[in-house]
């Protein structure tokens, strides 16, 4: 700011002296002192080029800062937010937000300030020398500035409109751009490229149009603009050139008052731009603003302390639960289970059975009743604390653009290379591993695509192992693999679930056949519970299921 206050009083001086040189120097034939006053004059734009290099270099350094800090604050806020959110929010829209947004809100926030200053400064100057020449004169330029400054104003206000609507369209397409790319093996297959492309042109025509709309707003306030610069000097000369003919001002006046207006070009391109940065900055702190305020829904009490679950003991009591649909997805449910007890979630798809499990982890809040854990109700503790101490194998295995080795060791980043072995071996995939190209150190590809479906679920079945939680969930964790590798994971499983309060939600009941309990969900209720002997038995849902999938595994080994 020193040097934008220093640059905007070398541009007011130099028609100052021009004026003085002209008066009281070249008259008289001093050409000494006027040669010495314009060697100063070229050291002082030495001087003024040294300032606008530290206005650019220290400017978009305090710049990049200023995103760096507001994208960390947004990625942070993101993490707040809950699975609902996600569950409505597209990726392609955050990362508009996270990038092409905050790079308009720094801009603003860099190139904003000092633009004004200087113009506002050299503006404000310059009408000041103009006045202790010639009031007259200086007063016709004074009149024209509030009419420049109200069409700027009112063509401000179509832009920044114009702008958001753009910003819009960005996070739209980048969605979409998002989507077809994450999706371009399933595109392939189904050999719908075509449709994607036509999906993806719709959405860039949007874009177009958008643009179109904003270049619109751009081009009339940029003509205005131009038409305001122009009408100016041509002004300063009319009213000037009748001020010569009445002998109320000279030429040496008029070509200094000349000088200031055109002074003014720079000052009031600064302010137009400042305009389009406004406009977009404004629309990006607009955006920015929206998600910031958006709180999350699983909100943690003022002082909540830790949770240390040593039990695992779990109470459901009087459990409902709706999502924003307002549809009811759980219905009283009350269960009690015991440390160290396996439970097995089973039933039909869409019955709640996901839903159940992921309540415990406080992903979701109940709508009615409570969820305790050792006593404790999970919504007077920590949520980072509650999700320390629970591991989590989910059906949909989401895989790091990374190595194996960072994958696995994302269920404890403390743990040891050792340790990541190990926590491979009982995964039964270390085999797999070692005979890769690089072992341990292979890179996977984007969500895993160098992975078999099988390989990316052991790879985070072994996460869990590493991160040997209190409980356990498992969310069809062995849905992806052959029957002999399940058959090895189980074991492994086994020997995980030791002593460790276990859900296992399965499609395939013939792997939970050993639970300690086995609840059967239907429409959002615990319609049986038992052991399987006993489920089997009372002949009910349960072994409907079971009756059924052991036929269809019979007929498809025989038909073999």
């Amino acid at each position: 700011m020193v040097c934008a206050v220093t640059a905007a009083a070398i541009d007011l001086m130099f028609p100052a002296v021009s004026r003085y040189v002209m008066y009281e120097l070249l008259p008289d034939h001093l050409f000494d002192a006027f040669f010495a006053i314009m060697a100063i004059v070229a050291v002082c734009y030495v001087i003024r080029a040294f300032c606008y290099y530290v206005m650019s270099y220290l400017g978009h350094t305090f710049g990049i800062r200023v995103e760096t800090d507001i994208r960390a604050d947004l990625f942070r806020h993101l993490q707040t937010l809950d699975h609902n959110f996600y569950d409505k929010t597209r990726t392609g829209n955050l990362m508009s937000r996270l990038t092409s947004d905050l790079f308009e809100i720094t801009e603003l926030s860099h190139h904003g300030p000092e633009d004004v200053l200087i113009s506002c400064l050299t503006i404000t100057g310059a009408l000041i020398m103009m006045f202790s020449i010639e009031w007259k004169l200086a007063l016709v330029v004074t009149l024209l500035l509030p009419i420049f400054v109200a069409v700027v104003m009112k063509m401000r206000r179509s832009m920044s409109e114009t702008s958001k609507n753009v910003k819009q369209n960005v996070a739209l397409i980048s969605a979409d751009i998002e989507s077809s790319i994450s999706g371009i093996r399933t595109s392939k297959a189904f050999a719908n490229e075509n449709l994607d492309l036509e999906r993806f042109d719709a959405a860039n025509g949007e874009y177009r149009n958008a643009k179109d709309s904003f270049y619109k707003a751009m081009g009339r306030f940029n003509s205005s603009m131009e038409f305001f610069m122009g009408l100016m000097p041509a002004v300063v000369i009319t009213a000037g050139g009748y001020l010569i003919m009445e002998n109320e001002l000279n030429y040496i006046d008029l070509i200094t008052f000349t000088l200031y207006v055109t002074s003014f070009i720079n000052p009031v391109r600064k302010l137009a731009n400042f305009a389009e940065q406004y406009a977009n900055g404004m629309a990006g702190m607009h955006r920015f603003n929206e998600i910031m305020s958006i709180e999350p829904s699983v909100t943690e009490k003022e002082g909540a302390p830790d949770i240390d679950i040593t039990k695992g003991i779990i109470d459901m009591e009087h459990v409902h639960f709706s999502y924003d649909t307002g549809r009811e997805i759980l219905h009283d449910i009350n269960i009690h289970i015991d440390k160290g007890e396996t439970i097995a979630v089973v039933g039909a798809s869409g019955g709640g059975k996901t839903t159940l499990c992921q309540l415990i982890p406080r992903f979701y809040d109940v709508t009615e009743g409570s969820i305790k854990i050792d006593g404790t109700d999970i919504r007077d503790v920590t949520k980072h604390s509650l999700r320390s101490h629970i591991g989590i194998v989910q059906q949909d295995v989401f895989i790091f653009a990374d190595s194996i080795r960072e994958n696995i060791r994302y269920g404890r980043p403390s743990a040891t290379d050792e340790e990541v072995a190990k926590a491979a071996k009982k995964a039964e995939i270390y085999d797999d591993i070692m005979n890769m190209p690089d072992g341990f150190d292979t890179y996977v590809g984007e969500r895993g695509t160098r992975l078999s479906g099988g390989q990316k679920q052991r790879v985070s079945i072994a996460r869990i192992f590493l991160k040997n939680p209190a409980i356990l969930i498992l969310d069809e964790a062995t849905s992806a693999l052959d029957t002999i590798t399940e058959e090895h994971i189980q074991r492994g499983f086994e020997e995980l679930m030791k002593d460790r309060t276990s859900f296992v939600i399965a499609h395939r009941l013939a792997t939970v056949k050993n639970a300690d309990r086995i609840l059967v969900v239907e429409n959002g209720t615990i319609a049986e519970s038992g052991t399987h002997d006993e489920l089997l038995s009372a002949g009910g849902e349960y072994a409907e299921l079971y009756n059924t999938q052991r036929l269809f595994v019979e007929d498809r080994t025989q038909a073999e």
